[in-house]
């Protein structure tokens, strides 16, 4: 029986940032959702110090797609080398590397190899589909990776926490009922929900001048921003990240968790920004500084975040009281 035919794909481009730079970015894959457009969420499976298994969501086309990787770190080459199993393609196994080579002291050249045993012919990604992607994953990794000298000033990350003595599934079912929150948030003013599968959530939230919440995304004075939600009930997690934010936003990602203990649980919101650069006057006045963006957003999306978790904390802990007062009132 003959073997099966394989597409092969290697592109490497001129990056301006050291080659170590770059390997980082490329090992510290749970950061990719702020960095890398297309990621939402990253989980680290296991790692045991060269490899390690990761599961990552992409938004791609409208779509959520999940994939499995498999990856072998080599921190000395500056090279990491993978398997991703494509769901696109079932039964299929893209498999490749990511290499950075020093093309003098602030410079790289980036190759991104990729192979795969040929698609049907009605396979989504069609016969460029993998050039197409190989070109794009570059390109994407480039925009990150040349903005190395400033991310300690354009990343941002904090959180919120409220405590509520009231049980997790009542905050959960809160926080899961996102097209329930125009009638409950002052800043949300309508919404829409598609759920492909279960626990996959598209959202489109219309929003106050205010601005939207923080699963949701800020407002610059516009409506219908889409952020992309993925749900783990059995975990208590809801994992977020806006597919178009507003300046000075570039990216934002983040996730509800809920945190249980003896007599209740924390709920925990934490958000995971990266700045623009360019929309800073636009979006904030003549003058404009990363220092000024990080005040702006800091307080917006601290604000916004602390009236959700206000509503959650009410909607877990008034039936509890109204079950005490009740108990209370039979023992009179």
């Amino acid at each position: 029986m003959p073997s099966q035919p394989v597409r092969s794909v290697r592109r490497t481009v001129r990056v301006a940032a050291p080659a170590h730079v770059v390997y980082g970015m490329l090992a510290d894959a749970p950061r990719w959702p702020v960095l890398l457009p297309s990621y939402v969420h990253v989980e680290r499976m296991d790692f045991d110090g060269a490899g390690e298994t990761l599961l990552a969501w992409e938004f791609q086309d409208g779509r959520v797609r999940s994939s499995r990787l498999r990856r072998t770190l080599r921190p000395q080459a500056h090279r990491v080398d993978f398997e991703q199993d494509d769901p696109a393609w079932p039964g299929d196994t893209v498999a490749g590397s990511w290499s950075a080579e020093p093309d003098g002291a602030e410079r790289s050249l980036v190759t991104l190899w990729q192979q795969t045993p040929n698609a049907p012919a009605n396979a989504p990604a069609g016969p460029d589909g993998l050039d197409a992607d190989t070109a794009g994953r570059l390109a994407r990794l480039r925009e990150a990776a040349e903005r190395w000298d400033r991310l300690d000033e354009l990343l941002l990350a904090f959180e919120e926490r409220m405590r509520v003595e009231g049980p997790a599934e009542l905050v959960y079912d809160f926080l899961y009922r996102v097209e329930d929150w125009p009638e409950l948030l002052p800043h949300v003013d309508g919404s829409s929900v598609r759920e492909d599968r279960p626990g996959t959530q598209v959202v489109v939230l219309d929003t106050a001048a205010a601005g939207a919440g923080p699963a949701a995304g800020p407002d610059d004075g516009a409506a219908g921003f889409e952020t992309v939600r993925l749900c783990f009930p059995h975990a208590g997690r809801i994992v977020f990240k806006e597919t178009a934010p507003p300046a000075p936003l570039t990216a934002h990602s983040g996730e509800w968790s809920l945190v249980p203990d003896e007599s209740g649980l924390t709920v925990v919101c934490a958000h995971r920004v990266l700045l623009g650069e360019e929309p800073l006057e636009a979006a904030l006045g003549a003058g404009a500084l990363p220092v000024d963006a990080r005040r702006q957003v800091r307080g917006r999306l601290g604000r916004e975040s602390r009236q959700t978790l206000r509503l959650a904390k009410w909607h877990a802990e008034s039936p509890v009281r109204r079950l005490r007062q009740g108990r209370g009132g039979s023992r009179r």
